[in-house]
C-alpha cells in the first residue's frame, strides 16, 4: 500500500484545493492523469451540478490488431452520453486493405496521415475509385460496398458513423458473407466450380495484408452504367477558409459536399491565447475529435449546471445540442480539433451575435453588464473564433491542419 507523503516534498504536484476550498489529496493517486486534467483535478469555481462525462480519449478503448493495420473506437458502450455519432480510428500499412465491406450507416471520414486508395459501387452499379491524402474527407451513404488500402506510405484516418451505438467489428463483410453461404450457393450464383471456393477465409479477415495496388490509372474500371453523379471525396484542405485573428474554420456539409447528407463538420483551428467563442448549436449534438494542442471546454447545461474537460491529440469530446459551451487553446501551438454534427447542416448560435442583435437596453437591464459590454456589442461583427477585443477580418490562410504553429 502506498505510503502517504508529505505535501511539502511535492510542490510540483498539483493539489485539489482553490481559494481556501479543499484540502490535500494523500492518499494513492495518479499524478500523470491530473496534470493532464488540471480543470477536472481542480474545477473553475463557475462548475457546478452533475453533467456527465463528455470525454474519452481514444488512448483508453481497446485496440484490433491485424496483419494490414489496426483499429481502435470510442462509441456510446465508452462514452455513454454519444448517442447520435461513433468514432473509429484506424491505420493500415502499405498496402493494407480494409476490406470490401458495407454498413447500415452512413460513413464519413477524414484523412489524417499518408494516404489511401478508395473503392465503391453504388446501387446503380457505378464504381467509384480515388486516391485521398492528408485533409482530404470521404463519404459512403449506408449500404454503399466499398473499401480502404494503404498506399506507399500508409495512413491513418478518423472514420465517424450516425450512431452511437455503432461498432466496425460488426459490419457486414464479403468475406464474413462468403464463410457462411454454402459453396454449392456460391457456385450457382457466381457460374463457377465449388472448387474455386476451397480457400476462401472461414470467418471476417476485416484488415488484411494486401499487395501493393498499381497506379490509379491502371486499376480504373470502364463502367457501363458511367460515374457515380456526387463524388464521395471532399478535399477540405483545399476550400476556403473563414480567416480571423484568432484561428481558422472551415465548413462542410450538405451545402458543399452534396453527397453529405447525414454528417456535417467543421475543421477548427484555434491559435495559442484564442479561444473558439461562447455559442451552441441549436439542431444536433456535438462530436469533437481533437487532432493537436491542448484545449478547454465548458459546457453549459441549464439549473445551474456546468462542468469543464480539458483535451489533448486524440481525445473525443461531446456536446449534448444546444448546450453551451466554448473551447479555449492552454497550449502554446495552434489547437486543430473536429465539430461533428449527425445533420446535413451545420448549424451555429453565437452568444456574441444574439447580444449584439437583441436591443441593448433590454440585454443591460437583463444582465446588469458596464458599458464597455455594451460597447463591444455595437462593434462586434461575430467571428466564430476570436482573440478578446478583437473583430473579424478576411483572409486567405492555407496553413496545413496538423503543423504545430
Amino acid at each position: 500500500m502506498n505510503q502517504p507523503y508529505n505535501p511539502t516534498e511535492y510542490d510540483d504536484i498539483p493539489q485539489p484545493i482553490r481559494d481556501g476550498a479543499g484540502w490535500w489529496d494523500l492518499g494513492p493517486r495518479d499524478v500523470m492523469r491530473d496534470l493532464e486534467n488540471p480543470d477536472m483535478f481542480v474545477p473553475p469555481a463557475t462548475d457546478a451540478g452533475t453533467l456527465p462525462n463528455l470525454k474519452f480519449s481514444f488512448s483508453d478503448t481497446y485496440m484490433q490488431l491485424n496483419e494490414g493495420g489496426w483499429s481502435r473506437e470510442v462509441t456510446v458502450r465508452q462514452l455513454p452520453i454519444a448517442t447520435t455519432l461513433a468514432g473509429v480510428n484506424m491505420a493500415l500499412t502499405p498496402g493494407g486493405v480494409r476490406e470490401l465491406h458495407w454498413h447500415q450507416q452512413a460513413e464519413w471520414s477524414i484523412m489524417l496521415v499518408g494516404r489511401a486508395r478508395i473503392t465503391a459501387v453504388d446501387q446503380n452499379g457505378r464504381n467509384f475509385i480515388a486516391d485521398v491524402g492528408v485533409g482530404d474527407l470521404w463519404y459512403f451513404p449506408p449500404g454503399i460496398p466499398h473499401s480502404i488500402q494503404g498506399l506507399e506510405e500508409g495512413c491513418e484516418f478518423l472514420l465517424v458513423f450516425d450512431d452511437g451505438k455503432f461498432s466496425d467489428l460488426n459490419t457486414l463483410s464479403i468475406s464474413d458473407w462468403f464463410a457462411h453461404t454454402p459453396k454449392d450457393v456460391l457456385s450457382a450464383n457466381f457460374g463457377v466450380p465449388e472448387s474455386d471456393f476451397a480457400h476462401i477465409p472461414n470467418q471476417q479477415v476485416y484488415i488484411f495484408q494486401g499487395s501493393m495496388p498499381g497506379p490509379l490509372e491502371k486499376q480504373q474500371i470502364p463502367d457501363p452504367f458511367g460515374t457515380v453523379p456526387k463524388t464521395f471525396t471532399h478535399r477540405l484542405l483545399a476550400q476556403e477558409p473563414l480567416v480571423t485573428p484568432g484561428g481558422t474554420v472551415r465548413i462542410v456539409d450538405s451545402t458543399n459536399f452534396p453527397i453529405s447528407t447525414a454528417v456535417a463538420a467543421a475543421l477548427v483551428e484555434v491559435k495559442p491565447g484564442a479561444m473558439r467563442e461562447l455559442h451552441w448549436h441549436p439542431n444536433a449534438d456535438e462530436w469533437q475529435y481533437y487532432i493537436s494542442g491542448m484545449g478547454r471546454m465548458t459546457v453549459f447545461g441549464a439549473n445551474g449546471t456546468a462542468r469543464t474537460f480539458d483535451y489533448r491529440a486524440g481525445d473525443v469530446g461531446y456536446v449534448p445540442r444546444a448546450f453551451g459551451h466554448y473551447i479555449q487553446n492552454t497550449g502554446n501551438q495552434s489547437l486543430w480539433f473536429l465539430e461533428m454534427f449527425k445533420s446535413d447542416r451545420f448549424e451555429d448560435v453565437s452568444l456574441n451575435q444574439w447580444m449584439a442583435l437583441t436591443p441593448h437596453q433590454l440585454v443591460q437591464e437583463n444582465l446588469n453588464v458596464g458599458p464597455e459590454f455594451m460597447t463591444a456589442l455595437r462593434n462586434e461583427k461575430w467571428p466564430v473564433v476570436k482573440y478578446p477585443g478583437f473583430s473579424y477580418y478576411p483572409s486567405t490562410n492555407r496553413e496545413n491542419p496538423y503543423s504545430s504553429k
